[in-house]
């Protein structure tokens, strides 16, 4: 069983144009509190980042944000929703921090920062730098897609289906947590 206690979210710094993505983010923040869990993110109060983070910390929830320097500005920082505030020289050493410092890492709907960071991440598994889980937030269905070209890879011989298989999938929250909480983590030597 896998213990998360910090779990890292990647989502948009904008809302996105359906409802169900913002109200799943208030849904997220509000799980990590009640589940005694730290949110680490991105930093700042805008876009679903800001939703997460406002509802975990409303609910008593650690908040630790991680940001490089060229983004903390007061239009994305506007309102201080953070418990820990991080300061990064750059993208790569926020990546690193948010890496060190989370058990897991739940990609939600998001554009092409969310993506890098989840590919990143997803990237670090395949090559056995972490064992630890990593999910997708699939709110109606944003993720589908994605998911369907990862078949499709692994179809076509670039992607090892231990590599698709540990990839955790789901529209609720609390089952894509429990999901990550029972993943075994067993991946082979990339060579």
């Amino acid at each position: 069983m896998n213990i998360i206690n910090n779990l890292a979210i990647f989502c948009g710094s904008s809302k996105g144009n359906n409802s169900l993505y913002s109200k799943a983010a208030i849904e997220v923040g509000t799980f990590i509190a009640k589940n005694n869990m730290k949110l680490i993110y991105g930093g700042g109060n805008i876009g679903l980042m800001g939703l997460v983070a406002v509802s975990a910390k409303e609910n008593g929830a650690q908040v630790i944000g991680v940001l490089p320097k060229r983004l903390n500005l007061p239009q994305v920082c506007n309102k201080e929703v953070e418990t820990e505030r991080i300061i990064t020289e750059n993208m790569h050493q926020r990546k690193n921090e948010m890496y060190k410092r989370s058990d897991a890492f739940i990609a939600m709907p998001g554009g092409i920062g969310t993506y890098e960071e989840f590919f990143e991440t997803y990237t670090w598994l395949q090559l056995n730098i972490h064992k630890k889980p990593i999910g997708l937030l699939n709110i109606d269905n944003f993720y589908t897609p994605l998911y369907d070209f990862l078949i499709s890879a692994y179809e076509k011989g670039f992607m090892k289906k231990e590599i698709l298989d540990v990839l955790c999938i789901s529209d609720n929250i609390e089952d894509l947590v429990n999901m990550m909480k029972n993943k075994e983590i067993k991946i082979s030597e990339k060579v």
